[in-house]
């Protein structure tokens, strides 16, 4: 019997490859510019970091919204019409920005354009991600989402920032957005070309459903599973700081700490590159040990030291370069304590999961709004320090709020019931298999 072929073995639908590596292009394409945007803007048109914060703010608010918007459209649509949607968007308003904003360095057309940009990533990526979940076979369903979690956050800001650190040289910090507008449609053209499977071609919803009805289902689970709700807020704590960081931590390596950007670039590619690879490991280890145990220790309580020192420890010893490596990987690491995050919500409401992950994919773009308005706000009058402790605290929160989080097994062996064999979200008390959805769909951790 001949083996089965390779892509069957590593879990990637032979029918999306092309769909996986659009979709890693499309985000190292918006990933070049996560390393020096925040200070590029502020010395061009913005005038100061907290100008430019408000840029991404709105930014993120855009993004909170299309990330909710790209399953509850994709059961209306398809999902090929919404990524086709979210390719246009992003390179008409990034062309707009390059040219009428950032160009002329006028700083309300930033705020309208590159806002408008933020729908873009979301209904492109997380439109695919809703085609994974409506053709994968459900035996392979968690590994096939596992190489989206791959493609997506491999290229945003791991591999995007890479490329900043070749290109940058070379063209300029301006050239280098065209370069990424160019590795955008190349993405968007290898998955809206490449991907001939027919199930994302159509509207994936039962005729009857229509749109307001569709819509308002996904925000509804909210009350009717209030865990669910939880877990959205801990999801965007997950990677509010992630956001926040980029406005502030580019400055503070590259120049305060004498760095330069290329070095800040680099780390910035070891800390994601980190994190990928530790986001398998924690999703064995919560397999293993619990979800919400993983979740709450590794992720909540690892992320608020690793956050305090990926700032604090390279301010005490200065332009040690190889102790902010250190730092950064231990901040990479303890980031991918969250990835059980999107095995444990859906498991809260096995009744509504593809309304759980719509809310969840809510909590992943609210993360793109949350942690930039968190620096608009405490920059200016606490500092970068204490905008760190803001952020370490909110980890904090985020730990205690998993504790919140069980399952059903759980809740009814607190009650006195049976709980499963193993508790707390192992795969002997609910499925693994994240995403055998109601069309929803998964969305990175990190």
């Amino acid at each position: 019997m001949a083996p089965p072929p390779l892509l069957d073995r590593i879990g990637i639908p032979k029918a999306l490859v092309f769909g996986y590596i659009g979709v890693l292009l499309f985000m190292v394409g918006d990933g070049v510019e996560s390393g020096f945007i925040a200070p590029y803007m502020a010395g061009h048109g913005a005038g100061t970091e907290i100008h430019a914060s408000y840029v991404i703010t709105v930014y993120g608010i855009t993004v909170m919204l299309a990330s909710w918007l790209s399953g509850a459209l994709s059961d209306l649509w398809g999902p090929r019409r919404v990524m086709q949607l979210g390719l246009a968007v992003w390179i008409v308003f990034d062309v707009l920005f390059l040219t009428l904003a950032l160009g002329p360095q006028n700083y309300t057309l930033m705020l309208v354009f590159y806002g408008l940009r933020g729908f873009g990533y979301p209904l492109f990526a997380f439109g695919f991600l809703v085609w994974i979940t409506a053709t994968a076979p459900k035996a392979r369903m968690g590994t096939a989402v596992g190489w989206f979690y791959v493609a997506f956050t491999g290229g945003l800001p791991t591999l995007g920032s890479l490329v900043a650190g070749v290109t940058n040289p070379w063209f300029g910090r301006f050239g280098t957005l065209w370069v990424a507008l160019a590795i955008i449609a190349i993405g968007g053209a290898c998955c809206l070309l490449g991907v001939r499977e027919r199930t994302g071609f159509a509207r994936l919803a039962p005729a009857e459903v229509r749109p307001v009805q569709s819509l308002l289902s996904s925000l509804s689970i909210a009350w009717t599973h209030p865990r669910v709700a939880v877990g959205c807020v801990v999801r965007i704590i997950n990677t509010a700081p992630e956001f926040g960081f980029l406005v502030f931590l580019p400055t503070f390596f590259s120049q305060e700490l004498g760095f330069g950007e290329g070095r800040w670039l680099t780390l910035l590619a070891v800390i994601y590159g980190t994190n990928v690879f530790c986001n398998l490991l924690f999703g064995a280890i919560g397999d293993r040990i619990g979800w919400r145990k993983t979740i709450a220790t590794f992720g909540g309580l690892g992320c608020a030291v690793t956050t305090l020192a990926l700032y604090f420890v390279p301010k005490a010893v200065g332009s040690h370069y190889w102790v902010a490596i250190v730092v950064g990987m231990l901040y990479g690491v303890t980031l991918a304590g969250f990835v059980s995050i999107s095995a444990l919500v859906p498991s809260l409401a096995p009744d509504n999961k593809g309304g759980a992950m719509a809310l969840l994919n809510l909590g992943a773009g609210g993360a793109a709004f949350v942690g930039p308005a968190i620096v608009s706000i405490f920059l200016g009058p606490l500092g970068a320090g204490g905008v760190v402790f803001i952020f370490a605290g909110l980890y904090v929160v985020a730990a205690l709020l998993t504790l919140y989080l069980k399952l059903p097994d759980d809740a009814a062996a607190d009650a006195g019931g049976t709980p499963g064999a193993f508790g707390d979200g192992s795969p002997e008390t609910v499925s693994t298999k994240v995403v055998d959805l109601d069309r929803g769909g998964a969305v990175p951790s990190a």
